[in-house]
């Protein structure tokens, strides 16, 4: 039965890979057809049969996957109701979140004869502007709300984060903001569901946290470990548990599940004993199992039901069941059995990373317990105790590395030292201190968890800040990643097994993995998908450029810290060149600040104004100005703009780069505008030749002139605007000059991360969103 679930978890992770789905009408013939098949070789050859079987597992998982894919994107918003004003009745569900540019919450509208082929489920923001004041929101709330909806849609740089998957995960099918309306108002309630009601007490347990430890700066981590809401968590504290490798510790894991169950276990167990009658009937060690379970599965609920944590309750289900019926089921068993609960519950777990790393940890413990149980134990009881645990940090710790690595790109050294003391810390004090808050409002219990919570992260913070604390590389390839997993696994099996230590061979090349660079005299010219706003990354056999450093979201966000250093990073990029600020507008120079506090920068080239805080770091820094230039690996960097007598607008002083290799030019432009372009031709307009140019002003109508795109002769050109952009990035006019001059056209919002190798083969394009797509990747 194990394999067989196996079989049947490949099947729906194979319908994540695909781009376009299958009519799921057909599947069943062939499972049918297999199950036949294995019948009838039952009695001769059960060999056959079980492979029948086999096969007739991973269609079907294939096939249900499929089945409840189409459901899922048959609810998608229709494009004919984007960027249209629709009115909403609905009720708010899950918990509210208030950010630095005002509220984002979910929406559940009702049913409607005026608004067909609206979702279930909508993702909207409520922004804070001058005019108004926003309203406090709380869950299970009924609105009526003008609405401004677009389909799914998020930046697309892999192998970064798939936004789109992610909300696709969720159920939710269609994002938007609210819009001002004197018909915005709260509606009078109905009768709410359960599950509303559970995510009202959700909130007010939320509340009394932000009541009670106003300041605290550790009242983000008690609400996540309670009701599972980690928005409260700052990014400072979020880099300390990544480096120290303890972030599963921060969200609802297995782990604290299991915890909760043990203790309210253990306290029905020991109240059952004390009843004689009750004794009589049941023994108290199966009165436990569902007091237990159910503590388990109400934990679970409030807490947002996580994959660890559903992949955990499961598992406790299915062992109590067992436990209950007089069987003695294997943790293997019980291990597949949860796998199959939470893909036939959620067959996009497999897109979590979460799902991966809970099951493989899990795995390895299985692993490891294999190999124990086949040797005598020795030694006293702390003896045992302290070799068990390490023998499970060391399993673990095998399986994730590789995980890691292919998710995150980094793996933390200090972790198993941190999770030594983090795990006891956290399980047995702050989570059962925070949940007895929750369930009596005594403050001295948060107050007590604040506490010891600190206490922790100052032991954090030193694991943090040693040298070598964190381990990051490039992204390995998946099969790199794969092979190395099932050396982890062949390293764990039981002693006895010859060479199984040779399995740790493999790590040689995954540790050591370095992506391919340009050759001498090439380039590779990657347009990073930011949104509305600019950031290019030049690479050349040695070195590395970037022009624009992307847009700031907000105070607390910008695309420096969420894309471009988590790109470079996973690019085997640990040291910057060259930073290129074309000018001061947010759009290109917002992720500056985070990009020059997360790598190390040779030099700073800009046009930006002598009071700009960038200029202020210890980078050293040196203005654009025309006729500068330097060669790097056979690849020439010319500034042609501005000038240094050049006085105009802010867009029109924006640095204007070529680098030129062997197989041709591109042209970085900025946000130069007629004027700056105008100036660029009359000087000489024989040096704007190149093959590749970055559209100016995202393909603004104010620029591109005819003039202009008759001097670069452009090949291929990339406009960057943002998604259904406001200003109505690129102009149809500019668009249609560029097609009227024969240049292939590149869109950063439609065609995600769009990469240009320069080489002996000439110029290669990749569109990055048709090269990686899912089935559930906007098409527009």
């Amino acid at each position: 039965m194990r394999i067989v679930i196996l079989f049947f978890a490949a099947g729906t992770a194979l319908c994540q890979l695909l781009a376009e789905l299958p009519s799921w009408h057909v599947l069943p013939v062939p499972v049918l057809l297999t199950a036949s098949l294995a019948m009838v070789a039952t009695p001769a050859h059960p060999r056959r049969a079980r492979a029948c079987v086999c096969v007739a597992a991973l269609l079907t998982g294939f096939g249900l996957a499929v089945w409840r894919a189409e459901i899922r994107l048959g609810e998608r918003l229709p494009q004919s109701l984007e960027r249209q004003d629709i009115v909403l009745q609905g009720r708010i569900v899950d918990l509210p979140q208030r950010n630095d540019r005002g509220l984002r919450f979910q929406f559940e509208p009702e049913a409607s004869a005026s608004n067909p082929g609206v979702p279930g489920r909508i993702s909207l923001g409520w922004y804070a502007d001058s005019r108004s004041v926003l309203p406090v929101l709380h869950s299970g709330e009924r609105w009526q709300l003008r609405v401004r909806l677009r389909q799914p849609h998020g930046n697309f740089n892999p192998p970064g984060f798939d936004q789109e998957a992610w909300l696709f995960e969720r159920g939710v099918s269609a994002q938007g903001y609210v819009r001002a309306s004197p018909g915005n108002q709260r509606l009078p309630g109905e009768g709410l569901s359960f599950l509303a009601r559970v995510d009202q007490w959700r909130e007010s347990v939320r509340s009394r946290f932000e009541q009670v430890l106003p300041d605290s700066p550790w009242r983000g981590v008690l609400i996540a470990l309670v009701v599972g809401d980690q928005a409260a968590i700052p990014e400072t504290q979020w880099e300390r548990f990544r480096v120290t490798g303890t972030t599963h510790l921060m969200s609802i894991s297995g782990l604290h599940v299991t915890l909760i169950a043990l203790i309210v276990g253990t306290l029905g167990g020991a109240l059952w004993r004390r009843v004689p009658a009750l004794m009589l009937r049941l023994p108290a060690q199966k009165a436990a199992l569902p007091a237990g379970v159910l503590a388990a599965g109400f934990y679970v609920l409030i807490a947002g039901a996580g994959v660890p944590a559903v992949r955990t309750f499961c598992m406790l289900l299915v062992a109590a069941l067992a436990l209950l019926c007089g069987r003695n089921a294997s943790p293997s068993r019980i291990m597949a059995a949860a796998l199959l609960c939470v893909l036939v519950l959620d067959p996009w777990a497999v897109l979590s990373a979460g799902f991966w790393l809970s099951f493989g940890a899990v795995g390895a413990l299985l692993l490891m317990d294999a190999g124990r149980r086949k040797r005598p134990s020795s030694g006293g009881r702390l003896y045992r105790l302290v070799a068990d645990w390490l023998r499970a940090q060391w399993a673990v710790s095998l399986i994730a590395l590789p995980l890691l690595l292919g998710l995150f790109q980094q793996f933390s050294l200090v972790s198993p030292l941190a999770n030594a003391v983090a795990i006891p810390v956290v399980s047995a004090l702050v989570t059962p201190l925070a949940m007895l808050f929750a369930l009596l409002p005594l403050p001295a219990l948060a107050l007590l968890a604040a506490w010891v919570t600190g206490w922790l992260m100052k032991f954090l913070d030193l694991l943090a800040g040693l040298p070598l604390a964190l381990w990051q590389q490039a992204a390995p390839p998946a099969w790199l990643v794969a092979c190395c997993l099932l050396a982890a696994a062949f390293a764990l099996l039981p002693r006895g097994l010859p060479a199984r230590w040779a399995g740790l061979l493999a790590f040689i090349p995954l540790l050591g993995f370095t992506p391919v660079r340009p050759e001498q005299g090439g380039m590779t010219v990657n347009v990073l998908d930011v949104g509305q706003g600019l950031a290019v990354h030049v690479q050349t056999h040695r070195q590395d450029l970037l022009f624009d450093a992307g847009p700031r979201y907000g105070p607390e966000a910008d695309a420096g810290a969420r894309i471009i250093v988590p790109w470079l990073r996973s690019q085997g990029v640990a040291r910057l060149d060259d930073l290129v600020i074309s000018h001061a507008d947010k759009d290109h120079a917002g992720g500056a600040a985070s990009l020059l506090a997360a790598l190390p920068v040779g030099r700073l080239r800009s046009s930006l104004g002598a009071d700009d805080p960038l200029l202020k770091t210890r980078v050293p820094h040196r203005p654009c100005v025309a006729g500068d230039a330097w060669e790097a690996d056979g690849v020439r960097f010319q500034v042609l703009h501005p000038a240094a007598d050049f006085s105009g607008s802010e867009n029109d002083r924006s640095c204007v780069l070529r680098v030129s290799a062997a197989a041709g030019s591109v042209l970085l432009t900025g946000d130069i505008g007629l004027r700056a372009e105008e100036r660029l031709v009359a000087e000489d307009a024989s040096r704007l030749a190149a093959e590749l140019l970055i559209a100016p002003h995202h393909g603004s109508r104010t620029s591109s002139g005819e003039d202009f795109i008759r001097a670069v002769s452009a090949r291929h050109v990339v406009f960057t605007p943002g998604y259904l952009s406001r200003f109505g990035h690129p102009a149809p006019e500019v668009v249609a000059r560029y097609e009227a001059s024969g240049a292939r056209l590149y869109r950063s919002d439609h065609d995600g991360l769009v990469r240009f190798r320069f080489d002996l083969r000439g110029i290669q394009a990749e569109r990055m969103r048709s090269a990686h797509l899912r089935y559930w990747h906007d098409r527009d």
